[in-house]
């Protein structure tokens, strides 16, 4: 996302927002604003002074579009209206922002986070909220429209919106996940990492490391590369397959790691609810433990007794629609991936990243 905002297409015009920690449409709206404002004041200022009676005075007020007291200044306004978001983005966002000579890619990082903050604290404004979000995304058509809109998450966004009830009101968008790094890939990148520096090693180091990290996180790859470059320098001998596991056995304890991994448990808490939470942490300690994963059977097994522990007696046909769900919603989040078919009905699945698996194993099995 990072590099498409930094390099558009198609003459379009790219303001990134990260809502995070939004909660309620004032504040998605106030970020919007405020990005369009920093990232193209001028025109920022043109458009919306001739046609928002609304922020006319307060553009009035801030002649100097570097002004950091502008944002202060729209915050204000929005809280003397705190249930008037959809107004004020019907009138004073959209149909402004359209008539804008730009063609405006909005990226939303973290846009489930979103959802979920809001239903946490505003639960009544989420199903509204997206229908009302809907409506504009779909009307005028792309041919008639100058915005476009580029959703992004660290968690599905459909198994966000299904477990709040909502899927029906966000399936106007194209679901795409990013593509996994192929081992080929993995490997010529340290190849040329290590190459590009000078560092000598042995032939069977880039593919030791794709065999340890498993699924890549392109984060941890460049860390452990690291790693390696820095055992060089310090020993100032050729690298062999041997150093790349003590490096990988470095980057489970180091502080940088723990840091990342982290976000990984604590999604589990925020995003799943119970039961698949206290089923979700289950599977994957279990994994952590099992040296080559655990077929579908067993998985379901542990799953049930999850079920048994907590009371829950539903029908058969909704536990295993339950369980179906977790199992999806854990590969759609890059916790496990399938691994092998040992019958078709009974495939084996394990961690998707290798590092990921002995972090957990560590620390949370």
């Amino acid at each position: 996302m990072d590099h498409l905002a930094a390099r558009p297409r198609h003459d379009f015009t790219t303001i990134s927002v990260f809502v995070q920690d939004l909660d309620h449409p004032n504040e998605f709206l106030l970020t919007l604003l405020d990005a369009f404002h920093t990232r193209h004041p001028s025109v920022f200022r043109t458009v919306f002074h001739q046609a928002s009676d609304w922020l006319r005075p307060l553009l009035d007020r801030f002649q100097s579009v570097e002004v950091p007291g502008f944002k202060v200044a729209l915050r204000e306004k929005l809280s003397t209206a705190p249930d008037a978001w959809k107004q004020l983005g019907n009138d004073h966002f959209f149909s402004i922002v359209r008539q804008s000579p730009l063609k405006l890619l909005f990226i939303v990082d973290e846009f489930p986070d979103l959802l979920v903050n809001m239903a946490r604290n505003h639960p009544r404004l989420v199903s509204e909220f997206l229908a009302w979000y809907r409506g504009h995304c779909l009307r005028p058509g792309p041919r008639n429209d100058n915005i476009r809109w580029l959703l992004g998450g660290s968690v599905n966004l459909s198994s966000t919106l299904d477990a709040l009830g909502d899927i029906d009101l966000i399936n106007q968008f194209h679901d795409s996940s990013l593509p996994v790094l192929t081992r080929a890939q993995v490997e010529e990148f340290v190849q040329r990492m290590l190459s590009e520096r000078q560092v000598p090693f042995q032939r069977q180091v880039p593919g030791a490391v794709a065999e340890v990290l498993g699924r890549p996180v392109p984060y941890f790859l460049q860390m452990i590369t690291q790693n390696l470059y820095r055992l060089w320098k310090r020993e100032k001998r050729g690298l062999v397959p041997a150093d790349v596991r003590a490096s990988f056995n470095d980057l489970v304890v180091s502080s940088a790691a723990r840091d990342k991994l982290q976000h990984f448990y604590s999604r589990i808490q925020a995003y799943y609810t119970e039961p698949r939470r206290s089923a979700a942490y289950d599977l994957l300690a279990a994994l952590s433990l099992s040296p080559n994963g655990l077929p579908r059977t067993r998985l379901w097994q542990r799953f049930e007794a999850v079920l048994n522990a907590g009371g829950i007696a539903d029908p058969e046909h909704s536990r295993r629609q339950l369980f179906n769900r977790l199992l999806q919603d854990l590969e759609n989040d890059f916790y496990i991936a399938e691994i092998a078919a040992e019958r078709k009905q009974n495939p084996r699945y394990d961690f998707a990243s290798g590092l990921l698996k002995a972090w957990w194993c560590k620390y949370y099995a």
